[in-house]
């Protein structure tokens, strides 16, 4: 947001302020036009580094993708060879990979989601510097009619009120900032005393996913062997040598 606030500043500043910063408003409004150019080159570094941010993200999401597939192939293998310990043990590390799958997952939609966002911005401040090239006579010209407006103005003894009220619009946006920062502030300390209590549900949650993915594990593997044999009254898969 930073570079279209100071583009907003440079398409629409006061022109009064132009000329009092300068003597030849021709010179100002060509450095105007550099400045812009600089922030447009900024603009599209950062926008490589988001494509490159988004591709992290992707990656990281695959790999964790793989490593719950791998688990799940595993705890396959113990069940079929009746060792549901160690399949629950499989299914463990399982749960826990889908849970930085879901993570990953859901980091890497944001950043592309973010990355796409900056790449119209980009195409945005492209379109603008185009038009302040081309704006640019008519910006000069619009500075000389101001300067003469305001010496009229000033030999009146006018005050200019506009310039007045924008000044107390930054003051106001400037407060409802550090009232946003300290609601956060009490928001994010009130969440530090839940964090135990969290971490133990979150324990719970996760044991209950282990059992509920044996379960889902056993009941998928007995329905596929159930033409070359039923599983036992406890639960447990029967080899071909316990049949035998």
């Amino acid at each position: 947001m930073g570079v279209f606030s100071r583009l907003s500043d440079l398409l629409r500043s006061n022109v009064n302020d132009l000329i009092d910063r300068a003597e030849d408003p021709e010179k100002m409004v060509k450095q105007i036009i550099v400045d812009m150019q600089k922030e447009l080159n900024k603009a599209t570094q950062n926008y490589g580094k988001a494509i490159a941010s988004s591709r992290l993200a992707e990656k990281k999401y695959n790999d964790a993708l793989k490593v719950s597939n791998d688990w799940e192939a595993k705890a396959k293998v113990a069940l079929a060879k009746g060792d549901q310990d160690l399949a629950k043990k499989a299914l463990s590390k399982k749960v826990r990979a889908d849970e930085e799958v879901k993570t990953y997952k859901e980091m890497f939609e944001s950043i592309s989601n973010q990355t796409e966002a900056i790449g119209n911005q980009v195409e945005v401040l492209k379109a603008k510097l185009e038009e302040a090239k081309s704006r640019q006579a008519m910006l000069i010209a619009r500075a000389q009619m101001a300067d003469t407006k305001r010496q009229l103005a000033a030999s009146q003894g006018g005050f200019d009120g506009n310039s007045a009220i924008e000044k107390l619009d930054r003051m106001e946006e400037k407060v409802q900032r550090k009232e946003a920062e300290a609601d956060a502030f009490i928001q994010i300390s009130g969440n530090d005393n839940d964090i135990d209590l969290q971490e133990s549900f979150a324990q719970l949650e996760n044991d209950a996913k282990v059992d509920a993915e044996l379960q889902r594990l056993m009941a998928e593997m007995n329905g596929g062997a159930a033409g070359a044999g039923a599983a036992g009254q406890d639960g447990s898969i029967e080899t071909q040598g316990d049949a035998e």
